[in-house]
């Protein structure tokens, strides 16, 4: 480990990551708002930021000082993988300067044919220095990005790919699993939709863990509280 992933390892160990998203279709779509609610995050005590696309990521950066995971969300003929889902996300996110770039690191084929296995290499050899994180569904797949050199691994797509469908968030047995099993810094993401969600998490021994849904989705937490009275 280079000392700058070091350095953004330990800012952000044992701490809390809010991801600050919103899609073309959500009412907050709009790289300022997605600002607004970074810097809330921050002042709320946040350690870093999970964001989509590089519009969001810039007008964050304006006001927040904050380690940033960055990703590109495009959907793509023909394959179910949509998060950072080619090289062309990856170069746009590593120009911006993002501290962590994370990507779909599922069995699943990509858009361009080929599967993790066979291209996670080429963006290892290409982007040199450069912290990746893997987003997982399975043990396996984290078993698999571990040994293709992803930097860490996160739990974030368990419930959301055809084969981990029904699972009960957040996927505490995966959590732990990976912890005891895979020796770089495990990211809980997925589901925790609670403070005690997110202790449980931390109390599994987890680097670091992003909320987001919970805290920046006001459409999708509204219909939480709707379905509890319905």
């Amino acid at each position: 480990m280079n000392n700058k992933m070091n350095e953004v390892f330990e800012n952000i160990k044992g701490k809390l990551i809010v991801s600050c998203q919103a899609l073309p279709e959500e009412p907050l779509h709009s790289p300022f708002i997605m600002g607004r609610m970074a810097y809330a995050a921050m002042l709320g005590g946040a350690a870093g930021i999970r964001a989509n696309s590089v519009e969001d990521i810039r007008e964050i950066k304006k006001t927040v000082s904050l380690p940033i995971i960055g990703i590109i969300k495009r959907v793509y003929d023909g394959s179910d993988v949509f998060i950072t889902p080619t090289l062309e996300e990856i170069d746009l996110l590593y120009q911006e300067g993002v501290d962590i770039i994370a990507l779909d690191a599922t069995s699943r084929v990509r858009p361009d044919g080929k599967t993790i296995n066979e291209v996670f290499p080429i963006i290892r050899d290409k982007y040199k220095g450069q912290i990746f994180m893997a987003d997982c569904s399975t043990y396996s797949e984290a078993e698999a990005a571990y040994e293709l050199g992803f930097d860490c691994i996160g739990t974030t797509l368990s419930g959301y790919t055809q084969y981990t469908r029904g699972k009960k968030l957040p996927d505490i047995d995966l959590v732990e699993r990976i912890v005891k099993e895979i020796n770089v810094p495990i990211i809980a993401e997925g589901g925790i939709w609670t403070p005690e969600d997110l202790k449980a998490v931390f109390d599994r021994g987890v680097h670091t863990a992003v909320v987001g849904t919970a805290i920046t989705r006001p459409m999708e937490i509204t219909k939480k509280f709707i379905q509890a009275i319905s």
